[in-house]
This record gives structure tokens, C-alpha cells and sequence, in this order.
């Protein structure tokens, strides 16, 4: 069965309501309005939040396992420095990748695949709530493997700890900027294993490109690192280990993080529309 939009099913109750009346002259009720965001946003959020949290919670633990398994495996390669805080940053923004980027990409590909978009195009939710709300949903789950990964690290490596705080603030923001990407992808993708491969292609990249140090890359890797969205919440988080972190460098990578998220989140409520009236 093709999805159809709210739009289209609220026409066509009101025109086999206008064809057929009811006994005694009255006219059908009108339909109920369209629900605002927030409210929408907090019920999908609530919805997807109980939904995912029995199937995801084994996948976090195999997020902040291979993320401590890389830290630990580079602590044979990585002795201190800027490399130990590259290394550490890096994994912990790759829990983030795992969660937000590659199973939200699987979830809205297989969403669209098996027709479920058909159920949220036929309430009366903004776009932005479904997009957002999952997004949401699925990014708190990072919380705790993110941080986790960043004290243990901390601790392998022998970085201070005193700045961590700052994923208070890397968590969301990167979250935003990967859980958009991976609802684009998962909803623009034709086939459900396009989709699948995408979200995993995009963890590898956060992988490579976030936990290897800068230093060590080509030029061109370089370049192409600067264009990955989880690439600032991991130099933020960085910059955090030092003994005196420079604040407005900091800042400005988190703003970059939430410029970004901003655009994907609306990239991925856009992807949504045009799938749901397919």
C-alpha cells in the first residue's frame, strides 16, 4: 500500500462526507485539528522513546564496547598528547555515530520499506514532530555508552576529567547534527538495504576520519574530514582535555554542530514529506 498524506485522507473524508449526509440533514463533524508541534513532538518522542529502548539498549552496549575495544587497542599505538585526546574524543562521538547516524538511517529505510510511514502520514502530526522526535528518541540513548566511553578513556589515557561536563553539550548538538543524517538517508535511500548500507558507510566515516588523529591524515582525508558533521563535537570535546581550554574555540565547533543539525533535521523533515505522499 502507497503512503498517502494527512492532507489527502482529511479531502477525501470530507468529500465522501459531503456526498453522503447524515440522516436528518446534519452534516458530518468536522475533523479534529491538526496537532501543534510541541505537543506532537513530546508524544512521538514518549512513543519512540518505550519502543526502542527493549531493541536498542543490546546495540548501545555493543557501541560503548567497540568503542572502548578501539581505545583500547590504540593505547599500544597512542602514548599522550594531542593523539590520546583525538583518540578519546573520537570514540566517544562514535557512540553517538553508531546510535544516531547508522540505526536511524536502518530505522527510517525500514520504516519506508515496510509501509509504516503510512500510519504517521495519515495523523494529524507535523512532519517536523515525526523527524524530530525520533531523532530525539533515538539520540538519548547515547547518553550513557558516550559517556562511559569518554571516562574510560580518560582513564586509559591519563586525561584530566575535570572539563567533561562539555558533553553535556557535544552529545545533543552532535546528535542532532548525525540523527538528521541518518533520517535523510534512511528516507531518501529507494531500497531498505541502500539505506542500511548508507548508515553504515556514514558510522565508518565517523569512525576513520573521527578517531585517527588529524595530524596523521593526507590532505585530502583532511578535507573531507572537515565536511563530516561529528567532526566538531569530537574537536570540542578534545579541546576539553587541555589544562586550559581555549572557551571560544570550543564554542565555535559547537556552533558549527548545531548549524549543521539545524539543516540536517530540516534536510530529513523535507525527506520525509516527499516519502510520505509516495
Amino acid at each position: 500500500m502507497s503512503a498517502v498524506s494527512a492532507e489527502a485522507v482529511s479531502g477525501a473524508v470530507r468529500t465522501g462526507s459531503d456526498a453522503r449526509p447524515r440522516s436528518g440533514g446534519e452534516e458530518a463533524a468536522p475533523l479534529a485539528p491538526r496537532a501543534k508541534l510541541l505537543p506532537a513532538l513530546a508524544a512521538v518522542y514518549r512513543a519512540q522513546l518505550s519502543r526502542a529502548k527493549v531493541a536498542r539498549i543490546p546495540l548501545l552496549f555493543v557501541a560503548t564496547f567497540q568503542s572502548v575495544g578501539i581505545m583500547i587497542m590504540m593505547r599500544g599505538v597512542v602514548d599522550g598528547g594531542d593523539e590520546a585526546r583525538a583518540v578519546v574524543a573520537g570514540s566517544s562521538v562514535l557512540v553517538v555515530a553508531f546510535v544516531a547516524l547508522n540505526l536511524l538511517a536502518q530505522y527510517f529505510g525500514q520504516l519506508r520499506a515496510s509501509g509504516g510511514l503510512d500510519h504517521y502520514a495519515t495523523l494529524p502530526v507535523p512532519p517536523a514532530a515525526v523527524v524530530l522526535g525520533a531523532a530525539g528518541a533515538y539520540a538519548s540513548f547515547t547518553v550513557p555508552g558516550t559517556a562511559v566511553t569518554a571516562v574510560v578513556g580518560s582513564v586509559l589515557f591519563d586525561l584530566p576529567m575535570g572539563h567533561l561536563w562539555v558533553l553535556a553539550a557535544v552529545i545533543p548538538l552532535s546528535g542532532a547534527a548525525l540523527a538528521g543524517l541518518g533520517a535523510a538517508l534512511g528516507l531518501l535511500a529507494p531500497r531498505q538495504e541502500l539505506a542500511t548500507l548508507c548508515g553504515q558507510l556514514g558510522m565508518s566515516a565517523a569512525l576513520l576520519l573521527g578517531v585517527l588523529p588529524a595530524a596523521h591524515m593526507p590532505a585530502p582525508i583532511a578535507y573531507a574530514r572537515d565536511l563530516l558533521p561529528s567532526t566538531y563535537g569530537v574537536e570540542a570535546l578534545a579541546r576539553s582535555f587541555d589544562a586550559s581550554p581555549d572557551w571560544a574555540v570550543v564554542a565555535a565547533d559547537l556552533g558549527v554542530c548545531a548549524a549543521v543539525g539545524v539543516v540536517s533535521l530540516a534536510a530529513a523533515t523535507w525527506a520525509y514529506r516527499r516519502a510520505a505522499v509516495r
